[in-house]
This record gives C-alpha cells, sequence and structure tokens, in this order.
C-alpha cells in the first residue's frame, strides 16, 4: 500500500467538527464523508466492544463507496460506575450527568477504525482515558453548562474548553482521545499506511 498511499483520497468518516479540527492539526488534505450508522448496543455487548464496532460500523459504511480512499472512523462512549452515557442532548441532560459525576470516575472509551478496503489495509485501537471529577456544586454545574453548551459531548462537559476546571485529574495514553480523535494513533496509522505525517 506505500507506494500508491499518497494518491489515495483521505476521509474522516465523521460529521463531528471536534473531530475535523483535530485531524487538521496533522496538514493532511481529506475529505469528510459521514454516513448513518445506528448506535443502539447490541444484548449483552460490553461498552468496550460497543465503541469498537461502532468505530468500525461508520469507517465500513464509507468504505463502501469509496474503496480506494483510507478512511477514518471514530466513536465516543463515556462510562460511568458500569453504565454508558451518551451525548446529553438538552442542557438539563448535561446538568444531570455533570451531578451524577460530582465526586467520581468516569471512562472515556475513545475507539479508532481505520481502514482502505481494496488494500485490505485495518488499524484499530481503543484508547481510555480516566475522568475523575471533583465535588461539584448545583451552582457551578448551571454556569458551566450555560458557558460551554457541551449538550453534544459524551459525558457533558468539553474537555478543550472550560470543563479542565470540573476536573481533579485525567490520565491518557493520548491527550486527544478525550475530544473524540486519538491523533497519535491517527498518525500512526497514516504512517503504517505510507502517509508522510508530520
Amino acid at each position: 500500500m506505500h507506494a500508491k498511499s499518497q494518491k489515495r483520497s483521505l476521509i474522516l468518516a465523521s460529521s463531528s467538527p471536534y473531530r475535523k479540527l483535530l485531524l487538521e492539526r496533522l496538514g493532511l488534505p481529506f475529505e469528510v464523508q459521514y454516513s448513518s450508522v445506528d448506535e443502539s448496543p447490541q444484548p449483552g455487548e460490553t461498552p468496550a466492544r460497543q465503541v469498537k464496532r461502532l468505530a468500525a460500523a461508520k469507517t465500513d459504511a464509507v468504505c463502501e463507496c469509496r474503496p480506494a480512499a483510507v478512511v477514518i472512523g471514530s466513536d465516543q462512549l463515556a462510562v460511568h460506575e458500569g453504565r454508558v452515557l451518551g451525548k446529553p442532548g438538552s442542557a438539563a441532560g448535561a446538568r444531570r450527568q455533570l451531578t451524577a459525576f460530582s465526586n467520581s470516575r468516569v471512562d472515556f472509551l475513545t475507539a479508532l477504525s481505520i481502514r482502505c478496503a481494496d488494500s485490505g489495509f485495518r488499524f484499530e485501537k481503543t484508547v481510555t482515558t480516566e475522568v475523575r471529577f471533583r465535588t461539584l456544586s448545583a451552582t457551578e454545574i448551571r454556569r458551566y453548562v450555560a458557558l460551554d453548551h457541551p449538550i453534544d459531548c459524551a459525558g457533558g462537559f468539553k474537555s478543550e474548553a472550560c470543563g479542565t476546571a470540573l476536573l481533579q485529574a485525567m490520565r491518557s495514553d493520548d491527550p486527544t482521545a478525550i475530544v473524540g480523535l486519538p491523533l497519535i494513533s491517527v498518525a500512526e496509522a497514516l504512517r503504517q499506511a505510507g502517509f508522510k505525517v508530520p
């Protein structure tokens, strides 16, 4: 694949503006193409399996119509006390999530799937970010949600914005994973695929 990879299109299979901004950091030209995927969990599926399956499904959906392209897909789930939490969808939902997170730990699982259908290249990895929230008052939560409006973020907070002020600690092998796309792993995969990543 190396000899032809620089001639291949690079596609981000996501409608997320956060992932788009992250991928732009690598300085490579890419397209954005999103295919709708049913994100319902399967019976008995663990969070780790679910996030990996969904990342691959997003990639595979775009690969079906663009088999010569290198396609990047990603998915993220927040897990709190064994329960999977998605995007809150509203300010009230974000406040409820953050109230539950006060003085506790949340694991953010960010799965990456990179594939080129016609060459057979595939790279998959899941990065876990352990987030510990400090004790949060109702006033702090209301103020934060009004300021950052994190209704489209898993877990109801934005680590790249004011959300870090809510935290006691955060641990991860890749600091960009929490935003939605683990760039260390993306760069590694693209180098394996033959791209010249700065």
